[in-house]
């Protein structure tokens, strides 16, 4: 028998025992980010040294590069280890894991939010095919990304003559949910949330483990005020309700309610990028839309491809997606990604990822940091910086084709785009193009055994993985092959002959029109 406790959160913090295991809900940039508790945690332990030795659990990266997130809790002996979707939100705790002093794993974002579920009904654990020959599959790293990482938390299983990853479930001590309103009965909608992520499974994860349930709200009120309907994470799952008056739709806005549902904006009214070489390959990933597909858009460069189906009117023709829950509308980029404007629907990130996992998804549009000769693709660690897969492995894994983007070379690219030609002005100082990439996100000889098509999208060539690795389909006009392309390469792709060119209309002012080639 428990009683719902409303608490300030200082109180409810130190319902929180050292050495727990804690998961968090929230996106990055603050999106469903309990942040006043995180915060209170971390003023707590500089305080009194309590709690200590914990163990993060979080689907999805936490924070906004600078002031809130996990980086509120990278103090040394606050956290013991970091079990993370994705970690490039977080700077400071990603150089704490960097520096062995926090345990760091990294597993796929949809795994996470899987075993959140199978956590809540006491199963053993998640089979999935998702990370096979990555550096999830224990035969690389097993999701290891630090030399004081030793915990086994993935397996190779053969079932029906089929490999399978397994991941165990492990308990739940503390869930750390949110949502804008909860009851005296702690019964909570998510009325100006800009996505609900896994808060029902998470506290449900906690309270199957014996363990407690604090729920961040913006507002309070009584109880049977909120309709039933409108009740997202019901009262019997939470323990202590903790009020932040304070409390942002994200860290950048207090409340847009294109974001949450209430208001549908004209999109074309939103922002756009100037012509430059992330409008180029947005310009020519874009054409391989087809009118009526389902598409998932990563961050970074793959995000203005949104731009670009609201620029040329086709947004309409197609339905974007985010693995956040989003469905329908304009995905957002920048901090925020993983949120859109005017969605359609939204829904937990655990049933975007069924989704997701089940094949729903007709194209994918992904970064790139680097590419490699046998068509590996790294995201997630590149020399001292680890960002972490995110739902990089899911969608790459389970969409039948898959569009990379990114530039062909990094740190310091600068270029020239406009009537119809591309001009390299100074070549970028790191290589993308590799012999062997430092970390396999994607694995092309998997992509290659699944059937799946897939691209290489940079400003100025276009590949498409073959058999032996990629191949070299298309150049942009103004460019060299030899200088600016071949030399630049750590492997000798194969080169169709002839070779074509880029579409000129992806190098004009004018932004071209319609979805398909």
């Amino acid at each position: 028998m428990r009683t719902l406790e409303i608490l300030s959160v200082d109180e409810a913090v130190a319902r929180i025992p050292s050495g727990s295991t804690v998961a968090i809900q929230g996106s990055g940039g603050g999106v469903g980010e309990p942040t006043a508790v995180i915060a209170a945690i971390a003023r707590r332990f500089l305080s009194d040294g309590t709690p200590r030795d914990l163990t993060l659990l979080h689907a999805t990266g936490l924070g906004d590069r600078d002031t809130i997130g996990t980086d509120l809790l990278a103090h040394p002996g606050l956290v013991r280890k970091d079990i993370a979707g994705h970690l490039g939100m977080a700077p400071k705790m990603a150089r704490l894991i960097h520096e062995n002093v926090v345990e760091g794993y990294n597993l796929p974002q949809g795994v996470i939010s899987h075993l959140y579920t199978a956590i809540a009904g006491r199963k053993p654990g998640v089979f999935t095919k998702v990370g096979l020959g990555t550096f999830v599959d224990p035969r690389v790293e097993g999701g290891r990304v630090n030399e004081i990482a030793h915990d086994t938390m993935v397996e190779v299983i053969e079932l029906r003559g089929a490999e399978w990853l397994f991941f165990p479930a492990f308990p739940i001590n503390i869930a750390i949910i949110r949502g804008t309103v909860a009851d005296t009965r702690g019964n909570i909608a998510t009325y100006q949330e800009a996505a609900i992520l896994e808060a029902i499974s998470i506290a449900q994860a906690a309270r199957a483990c014996g363990g407690i349930v604090i729920a961040q709200v913006k507002y309070l009120t009584e109880a049977g005020t909120i309709p039933a309907q409108d009740v997202r994470i019901p009262g019997v799952f939470v323990d202590y309700v903790v009020v932040d008056p304070s409390q942002k739709q994200h860290c950048l806005t207090e409340y847009d309610p294109s974001l949450s549902g209430q208001v549908r904006i004209p999109l074309e009214r939103l922002e756009t990028g100037d012509l430059d070489v992330r409008t180029v390959i947005a310009r020519r990933a874009a054409r391989e839309l087809l009118p009526g597909m389902v598409v998932n858009l990563g961050v970074g460069i793959p995000s203005h491809v949104a731009e670009v189906a609201t620029e040329t009117g086709v947004i309409d023709q197609i339905t974007f997606t985010v693995e956040q829950g989003l469905i329908g509308g304009r995905p957002a980029g920048g901090v925020v990604f993983g949120v859109s404007h005017n969605p359609e629907a939204i829904i937990s990130e655990d049933d975007q990822f069924t989704f997701y996992d089940g094949g729903g998804l007709d194209i994918a549009f992904l970064g790139m940091a680097e590419v490699a000769g046998n068509g590996n693709v790294n995201v997630s660690k590149v020399g001292p910086m680890l960002s972490g897969c995110g739902g990089f492995i899911n969608i790459t894994q389970n969409a039948p084709k898959v569009v990379f983007c990114g530039t062909f070379t990094a740190q310091g690219l600068r270029c020239s785009v406009g009537e119809g030609r591309l001009q390299i002005d100074q070549e970028g100082k790191t290589r993308k193009c590799v012999a062997e990439v430092g970390q396999i996100t994607f694995s092309g000889e998997q992509a290659r055994r699944n059937g799946q098509e897939v691209l290489y999208v940079t400003e100025r060539a276009v590949f498409r993985l073959g058999e032996n690795g990629p191949v070299l389909i298309e150049i942009a006009p103004g460019v060299d092959l030899r200088r600016d392309v071949l030399d630049l390469m750590g492997f000798v792709p194969e080169i169709v002959d002839p070779l074509p060119q880029m579409d000129v209309s992806c190098f004009l002012d004018k932004a071209p029109g319609g979805v398909a080639r």
